[in-house]
């Protein structure tokens, strides 16, 4: 799971064309926001970052309350020839793989492409002009995966040696590059092993982070000077969050933040010292097993604490300690974001343990200190409560500085409890979007206007749209710049703008295959199509081989809500006939299953080879639809979101052309959790279902994560009692039940799937398990094959070949 865009799941395999550390970087935000922020990912694929597609048949029965298109699940198909099912080895064929198109814009009309023979390509998007920026040859000399651009642009440091860590921490080495000279940088006093590097956002002065500590370096050439000297493994780390800020608050492996010209320097002083930790067995290939101990707070222990300074880079001996604002400092607190405004300006989000309350505090330079601005008449610290739940989709989401440097643009719930753009001035929160829809999340603030993703169009949640509008003294109304463009192909879409919005990369991500363009946005030619930088072509003509499914979206009625479902349905459907059902689900706390992405995965084998209708519905507690249903499970998770899945497949069987004999479910982390919830309910519904990394009791669970939800167990304990799998046991003996976990989750601990083994062997009931040694929470690498391949079979058993 995760605080904002979770690998819950291994994504659906795509290919990357070249995608850099530094493109991806860049995009990180906007692309996360695609990407459902981490707990919408699921088997089916996903953003950088990510998403999937949906449709309907005919009225059968009132269980349907609309009717929509039914789509190609992958949009194109060759006609005549004869065809073949897709199988199992062609879902696992690297050679039919979705591919992206990664660019990093340096300019507001220039971009850098890495190329797929690994040469970076300088594009002019206003004269189409491409020159050899970067040679392969270069990588290669320091055997170099990824880049960074220098603030001047003048210097690259090459990465190499990647080691990764959590989902977004690694370790890497550094090789510093000068453009003009075309020579390396020697000496340079990089250690060996960085944990974090950053430039500076003018000129060519970087921090790194090594061994829990910061350094500075002024330029490329001048010697580090180190910043802090406190740092200590699982102790106290610098510049770099621990387990549970990456996971849950920054997702991300950053916590340094440079000021708008790299004046100054901002960092978060992490401190675990009084955080438990979890240990399990590295099993390696050593005679004795290591032991891995990670500070990970679970529900109701101790918080890590966290410090914000500010360092002046032209004396970094002055430090500078931001605290948090009364209100927030008197109890168990987060940092939730460092956003600066100008050199001498910086906003942070303050967020309580409950993470129900938020303060925006802006401290500002002042001769010689910081001091948070005084709350006065004019200017007030901006402070934000839900009544009904929580703030933001995970995290209140960040903050974007308007012309006068002290007003801001902020994503939150409106008073109908749907999420607009608000300005906020003077601590008053204005909204300039309304209306029963979500904006997703904001791409760009420009001096003129504002651009966002929303599911606005045609009022359908499950799509998305890039729109912009004008400010001035009152701001105009959205105007939505992909709705027209390719609309059979595009209905799921997002942007990735130039620095002053004058282009943009538009990433349609379904129900057609994927397709990349580049756009003009300039007022002379603004939505002209100036290039297509990625089409899926070749995917499309390998796919024309296969007999594919189609998709079917619409609503099912349950508890008085219009919830959004999707079937993948096998070639040659008849609803005259009774076909197998697979529910896969994921249901966590604002997930969105169900969407028009582009689908090619799993579900693509076991509808097209084994003619199994595929299905997920978005129940109560999904996001992007009010907060109504989404916060419909706060403080008492582990009950609508299984009780609607159950609902749906009643639905679903109503409309005539489902085995109620042939229903399983499976899902992955939190999926698993609502997928072993749902078998343990005891309906007589399911015949199987699997989970993989699943949560058994949510005492095991981190402390952000889980109290988000539920409160403390000591204040929610009822909740915490009624919401464990362990205590379903013995109704798991009328089911068939696989179990499956990595035995190094540094997420999911395998201490879950541990505990849910034994209730049901203590009750005696038969199950099928499956563990991967030194395997974490995404089964990465020989173990994905062996995953999918394990859950084909035991599907195979269950749905097709039943005892």
């Amino acid at each position: 799971m995760g605080g904002s865009e979770p690998a819950i799941a291994p994504p659906e395999p795509t290919c990357q064309v070249a995608c850099t550390q530094t493109d991806c970087a860049s995009e990180e935000r906007l692309q996360t926001a695609t990407s459902e922020e981490h707990h919408a990912e699921s088997y089916s694929g996903n953003f950088i970052m990510g998403c999937s597609n949906r449709l309907m048949l005919g009225v059968i029965g009132a269980a349907v309350v609309i009717t929509l298109i039914t789509i190609p699940a992958v949009y194109y198909s060759r006609s005549g020839a004869t065809k073949r099912p897709f199988t199992l080895q062609d879902y696992f064929n690297d050679t039919i793989r979705k591919k992206s198109y990664s660019l990093y814009w340096i300019s507001d009309k220039e971009y850098v492409h890495k190329e797929r023979d690994g040469n970076v390509y300088l594009y002019n998007a206003e004269t189409m002009d491409k020159t050899l920026y970067l040679s392969n040859s270069t990588f290669a000399k320091v055997e170099a995966t990824d880049y960074w651009l220098s603030g001047d642009h003048k210097y690259i440091a090459f990465e190499s040696n990647y080691t990764k860590k959590f989902r977004h921490s690694y370790s890497a080495s550094y090789s510093i590059y000068d453009l003009e000279k075309s020579t390396f940088i020697t000496p340079v006093s990089l250690p060996r092993v960085v944990q974090y590097f950053t430039f500076a956002p003018k000129g060519n002065q970087y921090a790194y982070v090594s061994d829990f500590n910061i350094f500075l370096n002024s330029n490329v050439t001048a010697e580090a000077v180190q910043l802090t000297h406190n740092g200590k493994k699982n102790e106290v780390l610098n510049g770099i969050p621990d387990w549970i800020y990456e996971e849950e608050v920054f997702a991300s492996n950053e916590a340094i933040w440079w000021s708008s010209t790299g004046k100054f320097l901002a960092y978060a002083e992490i401190n675990d010292t009084e955080v438990q930790k979890v240990e399990f067995s590295w099993y390696g290939s050593e005679q004795y097993p290591q032991t891995v101990a990670i500070p990970y707070p679970k529900a109701g222990s101790n918080l890590t604490k966290v410090k914000l300074f500010v360092v002046d880079t032209a004396h970094p001996t002055l430090h500078s300690h931001l605290a948090p604002p009364a209100s927030i400092a008197g109890g168990d607190h987060i940092l939730s974001s460092v956003t600066w405004a100008t050199d001498e300006r910086v906003a942070v989000q303050w967020l309580t343990r409950r993470q129900n309350h938020v303060v925006v505090a802006i401290y500002d330079f002042e001769g010689s200190s910081w001091r948070e601005r005084e709350v006065d008449v004019t200017t007030l610290t901006f402070e934000q409560t839900s009544k009904t739940g929580w703030i933001g989709h995970y995290m209140p989401l960040p903050l974007f500085f308007a012309e006068d440097k002290l007003s801001f643009y902020k994503v939150m719930s409106d008073t109908q409890g749907y999420k607009h753009i608000h300005h906020i001035k003077n601590g008053k929160a204005t909204p300039i979007t309304s209306g029963k829809w979500e904006v997703i999340y904001i791409s760009k603030l420009t001096r003129d206007a504002i651009y966002f993703v929303s599911n606005q169009h045609q009022g359908i949640p499950v799509k998305r749209n890039l729109y912009k509008i004008m400010l001035g003294s009152s701001p105009s109304a959205p105007q939505c710049l992909t709705c027209d463009l390719d609309k059979d192909r595009c209905q799921y879409n997002s942007a990735y703008l130039s620095v002053d919005a004058s282009f943009y990369r538009m990433d349609c991500y379904g129900p057609g295959l994927p397709l990349y363009t580049l756009m003009d946005n300039r007022d002379s030619g603004a939505g002209t199509e100036l290039l297509i930088l990625q089409d899926n072509k070749d995917l499309e003509n390998l796919l024309s081989e296969f007999q594919m499914p189609t998709m079917k979206y619409g609503t099912i009625k349950i508890a008085g809500f219009d919830l959004w479902y999707e079937m993948m349905l096998p070639p040659n459907f008849q609803k005259s006939k009774k076909y197998p059902l697979l529910i896969y689900v994921y249901a966590g706390p604002c997930s969105q299953s169900v969407s028009y992405e582009n689908k090619l995965n799993w579900g693509t084998y076991l509808s097209s080879s084994h003619g199994i209708i595929v299905a997920s519905v978005d129940g109560r507690g999904s996001g992007y639809q009010g907060d109504k249903i989404m916060h419909a499970i706060y403080r008492r998770l582990g009950t609508f979101e299984v009780e609607d899945q159950i609902s749906a497949v009643r639905k679903f069987i109503d409309m005539g052309f489902i085995n109620k004999d042939r229903i399983a479910i499976w899902g992955w982390s939190y999926g698993g959790y609502v997928s072993s919830m749902a078998l343990g309910a005891g309906t007589g519904l399911f015949k199987c279902g699997i989970a993989v990394a699943p949560v058994a009791k949510w005492e095991y669970y981190d402390v952000v994560y889980t109290e988000r939800y539920m409160g403390k167990p000591s204040e929610n304990s009822d909740s915490y009692q009624n919401s464990t799998v362990t205590s379903r046991a013995k109704n798991f003996k009328n089911v068939d039940y696989l179990l499956v976990h990595g035995t190094a989750d540094d997420n999911v601990h395998f201490q879950q799937a541990a505990q849910i083994s034994k209730a049901l062997v203590d009750e005696q009931v038969n199950f099928e398990a499956m563990w991967y040694t030194d395997k974490d929470h995404s089964l990465r690498g020989p173990a994905f094959q062996h995953t999918y391949t394990l859950m084909s079979h035991f599907l195979q058993k269950c749905l097709l070949n039943p005892q």
